[in-house]
């Protein structure tokens, strides 16, 4: 059985070090650790070794030569240990997966669902069944934590609001009590964030990014530099609710013509619809296209993000979608820069967010190996 970090304020912090390091650019030596951390290479074997002993880190089975003496042996992370849990309730599903230290999936489950205007008990025991039939899976991995996605703006104690789901000033608690792991409740977090993060640690994005949401609603998460920025209260990001023309549809939000009545999953074609050349299909494309191309010329304008990822059902789309989102945006933003940012398809699909909520609780583990405990 893997033991407990031990720790204390500073050995925390070391700890942490020299587990980004073999994270970030591992397998290292543990002389080379040293050498990367500026510990001495006693405290590096001693921290080391409690994260052996924790089953963070492995010894790699092959060794290479140390800067002096007999060869060093590599530490690498290790995934046979200690993993996350991953959670997701959206409209149409609920979606678990569990995911090792190294990224790997190890397991993952999806059930189709009607989530609409639902009461949050009986959608959180279905995900609860849900989560314990893909623990189930692999029993051998310590579960660190999870975090649930949820398509609503989700503040410090509460789901303000969830329009899809119905869900209106639902408390974290009543979300997280039903499922806790490791002793401890389950995170929330906004889908669109969660699915950014997802891709950024499992799709090929750049650092810097604005990743967009095409599911029932529209959402968005913005990467800077590697990290995801929530905003002042969490609620940043609700592309969908950009107004695109006045006077237009009415919208769960309470305003007229937001983009989710534009460029939302309800009123998005199929592609095979498109690949047919159904006109219809290719006019609802056009149309998604343009509403989608005049939300994200204002979002660039307040934001300057290094490029646009779309995702969820915009991947399929994205052949036919993004000409028509291109062209608006050279035309709205050619004078105020260059070029506009580079468009991209999502690289993770439909599963984006629940990797990326499992990818949070990975994040933690990385940088506070000691909150293992």
């Amino acid at each position: 059985m893997n033991q407990p970090v031990r720790h204390g304020a500073m050995r925390a912090r070391n700890l942490a070090l020299v587990l980004g390091e073999v994270a970030g650019g591992g397998p290292l030596t543990r002389a080379a650790l040293a050498e990367l951390t500026g510990l001495t290479k006693t405290t590096v074997s001693s921290l080391v070794a409690d994260l052996l002993s924790a089953g963070l880190v492995a010894e790699a089975p092959a060794a290479r030569a140390g800067e002096r003496g007999r060869p060093g042996v590599e530490v690498r992370l290790s995934g046979e240990h200690v993993a996350a849990l991953g959670l997701e309730v959206n409209v149409g599903y609920l979606a678990a997966c569990v995911v090792d230290l190294t990224g790997t999936v190890r397991a993952r489950r999806t059930v189709r669902a009607d989530n609409r205007a639902s009461r949050p008990e009986p959608v959180l025991a279905a995900l609860h069944r849900l989560a314990d039939e893909t623990l189930a899976d692999v029993p051998s991995l310590r579960i660190a934590g999870a975090v649930l996605a949820v398509p609503g703006t989700v503040g410090e104690d509460r789901v303000h609001h969830a329009p899809h789901l119905g869900w209106r000033d639902v408390r974290i608690t009543d979300l997280t009590d039903p499922i806790r792991v490791a002793d401890r409740p389950a995170a929330v977090e906004n889908e669109a964030n969660l699915a950014a993060l997802g891709e950024l640690e499992f799709g090929s994005a750049p650092r810097d990014f604005l990743y967009v949401s095409g599911e029932t609603g529209v959402g968005a998460g913005l990467v800077r530099d590697g990290g995801l920025l929530r905003g002042a209260t969490g609620l940043a990001g609700e592309l969908g609710h950009v107004v695109v023309a006045d006077g237009g549809p009415a919208c769960r939000c309470g305003s007229r013509g937001c983009l989710e009545a534009y460029a939302g999953q309800d009123v998005l074609p199929g592609p095979a619809a498109l690949a047919a050349d159904d006109p219809g299909a290719a006019a609802a494309c056009a149309r998604a296209g343009r509403a989608l191309g005049l939300a994200l010329s204002s979002a660039v304008n307040l934001l300057d993000p290094g490029a646009i990822v779309l995702g969820g059902r915009y991947v399929p789309l994205f052949p036919w979608l993004a000409p028509h989102v291109r062209a608006v945006l050279d035309e709205r933003l050619g004078a105020l820069r260059p070029a506009p940012p580079v468009l991209l398809p999502a690289a993770t699909g439909p599963d984006a967010a629940v990797l990326g909520a499992a990818a949070r609780v990975l994040r933690r583990v990385l940088a506070d190996p000691a909150s293992l405990g």
